[in-house]
């Protein structure tokens, strides 16, 4: 069921006691509608440490699923482990991707025209593919195009693609999906990314109609939500992310050490960090994985588009 810009916000603001029974109320619709045969995304995060909580608490016997991609950081992985989920892998390593597709820089989309971009004969569709535009052909608009700002990334020395996320995380849960006939439960929040927004606007929480139903029973949560049921609940979470400390200026609440989690090697959106950014993090916290990193290609990639490292 789609919902209104009007009907989200309004869900954003209720509290915290009425979005979690909100949440429960999706979880049971979502579970008993497939017999119970479902099973819940968990990547070790902040946002599916509370889903799982809230799933525990409410009773309902719901398998977690970890995807060990061999691309988070260890700590988190450990705690990952220690929920003892159900461990699925990737057939094919971040080296593997990056030298098979490309690497992953700057976004998704950026990253995806510009592979799109370098994989076609057709002086139109590089065009098109560049700059955007009307296809001649159909009369319809073709693409969105690259930014100004990244068309010099078409000639990088090295492979782009946005294939890293789909060989390595989604076609595991792919797989998982179609051997166990179970439907995944994720802790997307349409607070991360305009792109969640959208996706969680034209389906509500549970999505009944694609071809794999999914449910996201904390679409309509916030960041502060989630840290605040971390504090109330007092949950155990991965301590990647420090402690969970108030800061009485911006009246929220925040982490200590990061902000958000994933795979450690992932570039896109580092260009728009502060400093010390995520790889001068990493550098400090993890000299190990970051050295991996650097003889990956990772800094030769951030280094052509002058990210500091």
């Amino acid at each position: 069921m789609s919902v209104s810009a009007i009907e989200l916000a309004q869900m954003q603001g209720l509290p915290l006691h009425l979005k979690i029974i909100k949440t429960v109320a999706r979880l049971s619709e979502f579970y008993d509608t497939y017999n119970g045969m479902v099973y819940c995304a968990f990547s070790g995060g902040m946002d599916s440490t509370i889903l799982a909580d809230i799933i525990k608490r409410s009773g309902l016997n719901i398998p977690l699923v970890f995807c060990n991609t061999g691309n988070e950081y260890p700590d988190l992985v450990k705690f990952a482990l220690s929920k003892n989920p159900v461990v699925i892998r990737p057939e094919h390593s971040f080296k593997w991707v990056c030298e098979h597709y490309g690497f992953p820089v700057v976004s998704k989309e950026v990253s995806k025209n510009i592979s799109r971009y370098r994989n076609t004969k057709s002086d139109l569709q590089k065009q098109l593919r560049l700059n955007g535009g009307i296809c001649p052909a159909s009369g319809k608009r073709q693409a969105r195009g690259i930014p100004l700002k990244y068309h010099y990334l078409v000639d990088a020395p090295f492979k782009i693609s946005d294939m890293c996320c789909e060989i390595i995380k989604k076609r595991p849960f792919k797989k998982y999906d179609k051997e166990s006939r179970r439907f995944p439960i994720t802790a997307e929040i349409a607070d991360e990314s305009i792109k969640r927004r959208f996706t969680y606007m034209k389906t509500g929480c549970n999505n009944y109609n694609s071809k794999i139903p999914k449910s996201m029973p904390m679409g309509f949560w916030k960041q502060q939500d989630v840290l605040a049921y971390a504090l109330a609940f007092d949950v155990k979470y991965a301590p990647t992310y420090g402690k969970i400390e108030y800061d009485p200026e911006k009246k929220i609440l925040y982490t200590t050490k990061e902000k958000r989690t994933g795979c450690y090697n992932c570039m896109y959106g580092v260009q728009m960090e502060g400093h010390p950014n995520r790889f001068e993090r990493m550098k400090i916290e993890y000299p190990e994985l970051y050295n991996v990193c650097m003889n990956q290609g990772c800094g030769m990639c951030m280094d052509f588009i002058r990210v500091a490292h």
